[in-house]
């Protein structure tokens, strides 16, 4: 059900199911590190992907030994059923995009390979040990996810359980 009912629901309110976004990773001088060189954060994403450089990292020099390296290519997709998780983000304080990683050696780049706004994909990632970096989520996107959980969101009420009474004799043996 994820991507096929899901995607014919979204085409059909006219929100599109997906947004291109390009990934800004950032490469600093290890500071007073005798194992790296260099350590590696994800900075931010942008809105759109460079059409010049599709599938390959550009990267720009900044002051210095510091870089940052934009990825792009990829695009964050929405699902229905990934609502509750959308909706809770939005609600935080400061609401984020999640940008899962790879990276095989300390010293070569992590590769990005998923973007989404999913806490709970993201946490999923994290226990799956692929490095996951959060960013503010661009204002463009913002209402974007938002508009698609006003559309799609209906909370579940939550019910309280009936507790077993299991100092009666009934266990069932």
């Amino acid at each position: 059900m994820k991507q096929t009912e899901s995607d014919a629901l979204v085409q059909n309110l006219s929100i599109p199911d997906r947004f291109p976004v390009t990934v800004i990773m950032e490469r600093r001088p290890a500071q007073a590190s005798q194992w790296i060189d260099y350590v590696w954060s994800a900075v931010g994403i942008t809105v759109g992907a460079s059409q010049d450089h599709q599938g390959e990292a550009r990267v720009d020099s900044i002051d210095g030994d510091i870089q940052l390296h934009y990825h792009s290519g990829f695009d964050v997709r929405l699902y229905i059923d990934e609502c509750d998780s959308y909706y809770h983000n939005l609600m935080s304080p400061t609401p984020q995009c999640y940008i899962m990683l790879r990276q095989d050696d300390a010293e070569e780049e992590p590769e990005p390979f998923l973007v989404s706004l999913s806490f709970d994909e993201a946490h999923a990632y994290l226990e799956g040990d692929d490095t996951v970096f959060a960013v503010d989520i661009p204002a463009e996107m913002y209402r974007w996810i938002e508009s698609f959980v006003l559309t799609h969101y209906c909370p579940q009420q939550l019910k309280k359980r009936k507790r077993k009474n299991w100092k009666s004799g009934n266990t069932g043996h």
